[in-house]
């Protein structure tokens, strides 16, 4: 019997159906970035909300057929639905070899009874937690010989805090200010008795008041401390009324309190709330560029990812630049993005095609730089660095591209000294002033600009201008305005009969409307 427990055990570790199925269950029922368990927890809430309308309609109609076939789908997808999240509460093959080999290095006996009843535990520890009986009272109102079990069908109510995570973020709010709360309930638990005896003392029918038992005495206090008040029992006496108007400002003081527990715990989730929302946001991204830092260069950056219609999200730890990221609709990160959870949170190994590392401090840049790299190996790195002296260093880390906007701010600057009329033209491209933008052109293979030279291809005709092109191939290319680029070269300014090869990419100067359609040609061509 132990061995085959224990072949069994290693079995299932060893299985990829087994694992694979475990994982797609997990994804199903509990994974929250999982983007199928948004659909199931949409199907769950329909399914829950139309039995209980229907467990509410029997009480004077009859179901019929349908409505019994229908109860019993839904009972059905609850069972399987409370077995698969026993069967995911804990790994019995793990506890299984995890005393297995702490046998065997200890050289102690491996006894049946102990590991049976490590996983039995395990198990009841689920069985018994609160969201579990949840489950499980929300299947018995189907059990129709026992008609008084019906009064459970509330529960399949509260099976509606597993699915939405508004509620849920309710039910963590009211969590973190449980001693808060059950303090005040204590309070409050204090000032109905008292109430409810001083009312019964003074309002009893021998005293000339309208309470004949004591629960008459609780009920109208529970109704006065909630300031409702309806009315239908009323203090006749002077020390009934001295007793009500104790509790009503007793009252109006807990329920003051209530409210500013209740505030200050959602002001202190607020920032939670902000960030799941933006996870959520996140998730529908196929993909998207992680923006760390929002200064002037990361708002420059944001910007123009917006007029390109890119997807983005970004990570700052000041609260003053998250406003203002919160304020242009950005979705953003209130956090440190050199911390690996961060970057996991935010997708890098998710749908993340770049990063950008645009803070002002170098060494912040490091850092973000090297847990990028370490965390996906083939992401997009480009830096900005305020010191020359941090290039290497950026580079070593990882960066793919490293960026100087002040030493590029002032080469422009000198440069307008002496060509002015130049550089007015290539300042208002790239502020976007006018309808002309330099962008690039890739050649595909097969396509029709593969072997062709730049003078086949016309690129005046086209109305375009060819600034130059980067490319893989160096051999048999003409030699002179060549500058090599991070293992590719950059050819400027070529001549008529530079040949293009496939994977070459054009530097063109032109309209929108003349890039766009040149680009359909070129893909239409392959």
């Amino acid at each position: 019997m132990k061995r085959i427990l224990i072949y069994s055990a290693y079995a299932l570790k060893n299985s990829p159906n087994y694992t694979k199925s475990k994982g797609f269950c997990y994804d199903l029922l509990k994974n929250p970035r999982s983007r199928i368990k948004s659909y199931f927890d949409l199907f769950m809430i329909c399914l829950v909300m139309l039995s209980v309308f229907l467990l509410v309609y029997e009480v004077h109609e009859e179901l019929g057929q349908l409505g019994e076939i229908f109860e019993q789908f839904v009972v059905t997808i609850f069972i399987i639905e409370y077995l698969i999240r026993g069967w995911l509460c804990s790994d019995s093959h793990k506890i299984i070899i995890a005393y297995h080999e702490k046998s065997n290095y200890l050289n102690t006996p491996f006894r049946l009874r102990e590991i049976l009843l490590q996983i039995v535990l395990k198990k009841f520890e689920y069985i018994f937690s609160l969201v579990a009986i949840i489950d499980l009272l929300a299947i018995l109102p189907s059990y129709r010989p026992l008609r008084f079990l019906r009064v459970l069908l509330i529960f399949r109510l509260f099976k509606l805090f597993r699915y939405s995570n508004s509620i849920k973020l309710f039910v963590d709010v009211l969590n973190s200010k449980r001693f808060e709360l059950i303090t005040l309930l204590i309070f409050m638990g204090f000032l109905v008795f008292i109430a409810s005896i001083g009312l019964y003392l003074f309002e009893n029918e021998k005293s000339g008041g309208q309470v004949q038992y004591l629960h008459d005495a609780f009920y109208w206090a529970i109704v006065t401390i909630s300031t409702v008040g309806y009315g239908d029992i009323t203090p006749q006496t002077i020390g009934g009324r001295f007793v009500a108007i104790a509790l009503i400002i007793s009252g109006l003081g807990a329920l003051a309190f209530f409210t500013s527990i209740i505030v200050a715990a959602f002001n202190d989730k607020m920032h939670t709330l902000r960030e799941n929302r933006n996870y959520a946001e996140l998730d529908r991204y196929d993909e998207f560029v992680i923006i760390c830092g929002f200064g002037r260069v990361g708002q420059e950056i944001a910007k123009q990812l917006k007029q390109d219609e890119t997807d983005f999200i970004v990570i700052d730890r000041n609260p003053v630049n998250i406003k203002q990221a919160n304020y242009h609709n950005v979705l953003a990160i209130k956090d440190d993005a050199s911390k690996n959870e961060v970057l996991l949170n935010a997708g890098i190994h998710r749908g993340a095609i770049a990063i950008l590392c645009t803070t002002g401090n170098d060494v912040s840049n490091v850092y973000i730089t090297l847990s990028s790299r370490y965390l996906n190996a083939d992401i997009r790195i480009i830096s900005r660095a305020n010191d020359s002296k941090n290039i290497k260093k950026l580079k070593q880390a990882g960066a793919n591209y490293v960026i100087q906007p002040f030493e590029t701010a002032g080469l422009l600057a000198a440069e307008y000294l002496g060509q002015p009329v130049a550089f007015e033209v290539v300042l208002d491209i790239l502020q976007g002033h006018k309808y002309i933008q330099m962008d690039t052109l890739l050649v595909y293979e097969n396509s029709f600009l593969e072997g062709l030279s730049l003078e086949t291809i016309a690129f005046e005709r086209r109305k375009l201008r060819l600034v130059g092109v980067i490319s893989l191939h160096d051999g048999e290319r003409i030699p002179h305005n060549r500058y090599e680029i991070k293992h590719q070269h950059f050819f400027f300014n070529p001549k008529k009969d530079f040949m293009c090869k496939k994977n070459d990419i054009l530097v063109v100067l032109g309209r929108n409307l003349s890039i766009e359609h040149f680009r359909d040609q070129i893909e239409k061509s392959c």
